[in-house]
């Protein structure tokens, strides 16, 4: 490719390591970085304004070609603490969802879990900025990312998308990964790469460089997130695809079903 490798990341806590260690390695010459909440970059990879994004995995059904790049990922192996359904009565109790607008896979994955996992069928409805302020009484509200750690100080009831996706299917899950629209060059995959794992290597000093009181960064990014693509993530991943072709079946057999009922 000639130029610059459009290359899009979240804005949120979890990617500060990454971040980090692009900053400080010589590939950051060779990239225009953009960085925004994961809906938006997942938007700017489907309209080809980006070559390669971190962007929510459940954008993958969408896309016409896709390549997962590199070995590393947003990702957990249990409880992530940044991506919970919080209410303020028990999950069997909850009439209604609002959901996060700024990640489709925390999303799916919330529609995932009540159906497979909780075993509940509430009204499920998209939310806008300040849905927040209306998670009380039966109604719950999904949370990601920088403002799920501060909810989780707010909501008496905290449900772990990670954990319990861990609980049920015995694997980890895949959140985001390094995905591009086309192929690009295996040289500068490598290197990108090297940038990600470079940041890795310094936790310490990320942490110091992102002040943060309400959750412990340090713990964050080690008992929590887990970077590593590995072998297990990866059928993970697959599973969390499977279920994703499953709702979309379900959902084109009940638009069908309104058609053949609704026709003149």
């Amino acid at each position: 490719m000639d130029g610059k490798i459009r290359v899009g990341a979240v804005s949120y806590l979890n990617t500060k390591p990454l971040l980090y260690g692009i900053g400080r390695s010589d590939i950051i010459k060779d990239i225009e970085l953009v960085i925004d909440y994961p809906s938006r970059i997942a938007s700017m990879l489907l309209n080809d304004e980006l070559d390669m994004g971190l962007v929510p995995v459940a954008v993958i059904p969408r896309m016409k070609n896709y390549f997962v790049n590199g070995d590393i990922c947003i990702g957990s192996d249990g409880p992530v603490a940044s991506v919970c359904l919080f209410s303020e009565v028990p999950i069997d109790k909850v009439e209604r969802v609002l959901l996060d607008y700024q990640s489709r896979t925390s999303v799916q994955l919330a529609r995932v879990l009540l159906r497979h996992y909780w075993k509940v069928d509430p009204i499920l409805e998209d939310a806008g900025p300040d849905f927040r302020e209306h998670i009380h009484g039966a109604t719950a509200g999904v949370v990601i990312g920088d403002r799920a750690l501060q909810q989780r100080k707010v909501s008496p009831y905290i449900y772990d998308l990670g954990e319990a996706w861990k609980d049920m299917t015995k694997l980890p899950f895949v959140f985001a990964a390094w995905i591009s629209n086309k192929p690009l060059d295996p040289a500068f995959i490598a290197e990108f790469n090297l940038a990600n794992k470079k940041g890795l290597q310094h936790l310490a000093d990320v942490v110091k460089e992102n002040p943060y009181t309400d959750f412990d960064l340090y713990a964050y990014f080690t008992k929590f997130l887990d970077y590593t693509l590995d072998d297990a993530k990866r059928k993970g991943l697959d599973l969390f695809l499977h279920y994703l072709q499953g709702n979309a079946a379900e959902a084109n057999s009940a638009n069908n079903a309104k058609k053949e009922y609704f026709r003149p």
